[in-house]
């Protein structure tokens, strides 16, 4: 699977994500902040947001502060459903029951033994279509709300 991941500020917890994403076989392309060079929380949101709604990458992940800021700016994107996750178990659920397709962690909470349990529970889960009625009514809505 290829992912993008990316944060406002350049933090070691994006090094662990890197590198487990890419030892559960993943491709990683790392957006956002560099060494020294902080990046808009927004902005970095949203080229991820975009990069997955357009199939340039398949799920992405967005870290700030606290994971809310990036977690309400990728799901101002048409087709994104970004889940701030603080546990495994609510990983495994948001890909399972809401065929979530971005993983936002917060940089203040996820330790990288915690980030390491998230993302094996991400990345093992996948959509099991039960709660398709419910994705559905927010697919028309946003179908909606472009045509306005």
């Amino acid at each position: 699977m290829r992912f993008v991941i990316g944060a406002d500020e350049h933090d070691s917890l994006l090094d662990v994500i890197e590198e487990e994403l890419r030892s559960l076989g993943h491709d990683v392309t790392r957006v956002g902040a560099k060494p020294n060079q902080p990046a808009p929380w927004g902005e970095v949101a949203l080229e991820i947001g975009t990069r997955v709604a357009e199939g340039a990458a398949d799920q992405g992940v967005v870290c700030c502060f606290t994971g809310t800021g990036v977690s309400m700016a990728a799901n101002k994107v048409p087709g994104i459903r970004a889940a701030l996750c603080t546990d495994r178990e609510t990983a495994e659920g948001a890909r399972r029951w809401n065929d979530a397709n971005i993983l936002a962690l917060s940089l203040r909470l996820t330790s990288p033994t915690l980030a390491r349990e998230i993302l094996r529970a991400w990345s093992a889960a996948s959509y099991d279509g039960s709660e398709a009625a419910s994705l559905d009514a927010v697919r028309e809505e946003e179908r909606r709300a472009r045509s306005r």
